[in-house]
């Protein structure tokens, strides 16, 4: 709950240190005095977005702290998930406004930021007032409103979760098959390129010896001849000018004196050495020269071979062979792919059917869900809307199905008849602020124990009622704040008379400058504020006479009702 509030230089209100009860406060003031000012400070310090010139004028900044204690366990939870330490259960907020634009935000003294602030405050107070209510104008909000009071969620979230995962499937979906048709003409090409490389075995290096191999083919009777040539010149039977027959003949003539010197028989064993070599030389000639295909067959089978190859590297755009080969790989790959997407494709249809069907299966039943707990909903809100003296009021829930959405497949709108034998209608057709407000709490009243937000504050709830509407409101705030801690700002003494802590907010002038005080009345400051409410600036003995007997006469009424519980 809400501990104590401390604002500093913001607007009319140079320092103010407001102290709250656990249950009723209210706060009263002449119109001008400053109550807005401090639903402002309020909004300011849960995160909220606010200008510079509501900085005092003439200060540098204003700043605005709350202490908050004997937090929630939702609101402990939402702390640890954002690594916020709460020690001995309390929590300080701080916003800190320039008056250069700046702001700054702080947790139990660090700085973080607004967003963070603004996460937190969002479950730590709720504030309602004339804007407020526009909610209730709004349908999209009404079904929210519903599921709060059915209080269970179970059906919701597991129906949320499923509706996540459809849509989830439905988007991969989407993506799969719109590649799918981008790659229509691809698969198609690539499979032509496949099946072309496959028909001519193409292999990997297999253009180059090809074309080695050609070159051979054409020159084959050149290169036969060299080669017979060669090995006659080198060794040739019966021939004395033969490179071997004469190598031999030199090392005859040197023979007789290789043992006179060491250099002359060196000579003589290389030039065997010559002949030898020369004669193996001569001898691979003529192998190799029985190795030439002579074959024209050969010749044209390879040509014809490389010309199939150079024509599928132009149908392909590859610069060769080997380029066609990889392209293969790549082809299979990509293919392959393509192939697991389109299983993935049928896959993912089968999975999106079955999460429809069970979508569709789970809105039901969280439909029908809904239409029981409306039936309650409608005759809770009633019987309170008749406590808080509208009697004749209808309350219906237009409660239709349409097209699945994350909230589930309803749509509900609250129409309203305030008078008997008029049509329900739209409440922003014909609900005044003064049954806005009313309905409002009514429904405040019927989720009280199931919203989880620990201190609610209503600005100006009792706008349009008076006389027994605004004492039934006053009850029903009461009512609210044994569940809740509640603030309100009020205008109706009926209303201020059932405070557990009345706060007066006063405008005073002081050296020349306007100043507005927050203070915490005594029973006999009560009574004179209460006066004021009902009779104007002087109120007369009789009317002070009048709010201490209405003031007593409620905490009178009170303490028996506590004396009955207890």
């Amino acid at each position: 709950m809400l501990t104590e509030l401390e604002i500093e230089n913001l607007a009319v209100i140079s320092h103010a240190r407001i102290r709250f009860t656990p249950h009723f406060n209210v706060f009263t003031g002449e119109t001008g005095a400053g109550k807005s000012i401090l639903i402002h400070g309020i909004h300011a310090v849960l995160g909220q977005r606010v200008t510079r010139d509501i900085v005092r004028t003439g200060c540098k900044k204003a700043v605005v702290t709350a202490l908050f204690t004997k937090l929630e366990p939702m609101v402990q939870a939402r702390l640890d998930t954002l690594s916020i330490a709460h020690e001995d259960d309390e929590l300080l907020l701080t916003r800190e406004i320039a008056a250069d634009g700046g702001s700054t935000a702080r947790i139990n003294g660090h700085t973080t930021t607004v967003s963070v602030l603004r996460e937190i405050g969002d479950i730590l107070i709720n504030i309602h007032g004339q804007h407020d209510n526009q909610i209730l104008l709004s349908p999209e909000h009404h079904l929210q409103i519903l599921d709060t009071f059915g209080g269970d969620d179970t059906l919701l979230l597991a129906y949320q979760e499923t509706f996540r995962m459809l849509q989830k499937t439905a988007k991969r979906l989407n993506q799969l098959v719109k590649a799918e048709q981008a790659r229509t003409h691809s698969r198609s090409i690539l499979q032509s390129l496949a099946n072309d490389v496959d028909a001519l075995e193409l292999e990997s290096g297999e253009e180059m010896a090809l074309e080695h191999e050609l070159d051979l083919l054409q020159h084959a009777e050149e290169i036969a001849l060299a080669l017979q040539n060669a090995a006659e010149a080198l060794d040739s039977m019966g021939s004395d000018t033969s490179a071997v027959s004469l190598t031999n003949a030199a090392g005859e003539e040197l023979t007789s004196f290789s043992e006179m010197r060491q250099e002359f028989s060196s000579l003589t064993q290389r030039l065997s050495t010559a002949g030898i070599e020369l004669r193996d030389i001569a001898a691979d000639c003529r192998i190799l020269r029985d190795q030439i295909d002579l074959d024209p067959r050969r010749l044209e089978f390879v040509q014809k071979r490389l010309q199939d190859i150079r024509h599928l590297c132009r149908k392909y755009q590859c610069s060769d062979g080997d380029e066609l080969v990889a392209r293969r790989a790549e082809a299979y790959n990509e293919l392959e792919q393509m192939h697991q997407d389109t299983e993935e494709i049928a896959q993912m249809q089968q999975k999106r059917t079955l999460l429809l069907e069970q979508v569709s299966s789970q809105a039901k039943a969280l439909s029908e869900y809904r239409a029981k707990t409306l039936e309650r909903f409608i005759t809770a809100v009633t019987e309170e809307l008749t406590f808080l003296n509208m009697p004749n009021v209808v309350l219906v829930g237009k409660h239709t199905t349409g097209k699945l959405t994350i909230h589930g497949m309803d749509s509900l709108e609250f129409l309203i008849s305030a008078n008997r034998g008029e049509e329900p209608r739209p409440l922003a057709r014909i609900a005044s602020g003064g049954e806005l407000s009313r309905i409002m709490l009514a429904l405040k009243c019927v989720i009280a124990d199931r919203d989880g937000v620990p201190t609610l504050i209503f600005d100006e709830i009792d706008t349009g009622v008076s006389g027994k509407a605004a004492q039934k409101i006053g009850m029903k705030l009461h009512e609210v704040a044994q569940l809740h801690q509640v603030l309100c700002v009020t205008h109706l003494s009926q209303i201020a008379v059932m405070a557990d802590q009345h706060l007066m907010i006063e405008k005073q002038t002081e050296s020349g400058r306007t100043e507005t005080h927050v203070t915490a009345l005594d029973t006999e400051g009560r009574v004179r504020e209460i006066a004021r409410i009902m009779g104007g600036d002087t109120p007369s003995e009789l009317m002070l006479q009048s709010a201490r007997e209405e003031l007593e006469h409620w905490q009178r009424q009170n303490q028996e009702k506590d004396d009955v519980v207890s």
